[in-house]
């Protein structure tokens, strides 16, 4: 038996995650500038990181030395939220945290839903724990949600939603997603991936961290990479009951979003 066939079959089963090709690698091939290139696979901010961001990495290069404190950051989420430092997680992208998620809740002999045309990150979180994806077939590129309920088994522990979605760009008004979570299982965590959330306009936009008084069993994901331009620094968070963040907490590995990260980010 090779080392390969050594190897959990749900992980010899995973296609890996393809990331867009980087402008600099891009620009190797072609013999290009890299000023000549633009691309828009990645979702990447032309415009960049802030000046305040800037001027906060150059103050903490002086501290590289030392081990990251995420006091400040988790107390400017908090105070942008609302909610305790106890209801946050802080992760290495956004993509961490949703592999936090995973790891909690799922397990072979469990399952989780998402949309066929959902974040790529969703199945391979579930294949990695060992769990089976069950992927929902889409109603014109968006979620279906009355097939997502239906598609709830007695093993699904997860169920995933991006709104918007990535990476088709739909949207699912706030008062049919909020009707459609408060029928999901109380037993089913469900994931609501918001990482565009920033780019929908201001009148259409509600405060879904409202929602978690009324839905324990809901956890919101949010990124630093997309409208605040530090996809290159990988810095996300979740908001969670208290419960589940403690549970995500627990397996997060310790120091797991470095210095320049945590002061760029706050």
């Amino acid at each position: 038996m090779t080392l390969s066939q050594q190897a959990l079959a749900n992980i010899r089963a995973i296609s890996p995650y393809q990331p867009g090709k980087p402008i600099t690698q891009l620009a190797r091939e072609m013999g290009m500038a890299v000023d000549e290139i633009v691309k828009l696979a990645s979702n990447e901010n032309p415009l960049g990181m802030s000046p305040k961001a800037r001027a906060a990495l150059e103050r903490e290069v002086a501290n590289l030395s030392r081990y990251p404190d995420d006091f400040l950051l988790k107390q400017a989420l908090s105070e942008r939220s609302g909610l305790g430092c106890e209801h946050i997680v802080l992760g290495n992208g956004s993509n961490d945290v949703l592999d936090l998620i995973a790891r909690v809740f799922l397990a072979p002999g469990r399952s989780a839903v998402f949309d066929e045309y959902a974040f790529a990150v969703y199945p391979l979180a579930t294949l990695a724990a060992g769990a089976q994806p069950i992927a929902v077939t889409a109603s014109d590129y968006s979620h279906d949600l009355d097939a997502m309920r239906l598609a709830i088994r007695p093993d699904t522990r997860l169920l995933w939603i991006a709104n918007p979605n990535n990476p088709t760009g739909t949207f699912i008004p706030y008062g049919r997603l909020k009707a459609f979570i408060d029928t999901v299982p109380g037993d089913v965590v469900v994931v609501l991936d918001e990482a565009y959330n920033e780019y929908l306009p201001l009148h259409e936009r509600v405060d879904t961290t409202a929602w978690l008084d009324q839905l324990p069993n809901l956890v919101i994901t949010r990124t630093f990479s997309k409208i605040y331009g530090l996809a290159g620094l990988r810095v996300g968070y979740a908001l969670a009951s208290a419960e589940i963040a403690d549970l995500m907490n627990r397996v997060r590995q310790p120091f797991n979003c470095n210095n320049l990260a945590l002061s760029a980010a706050a």
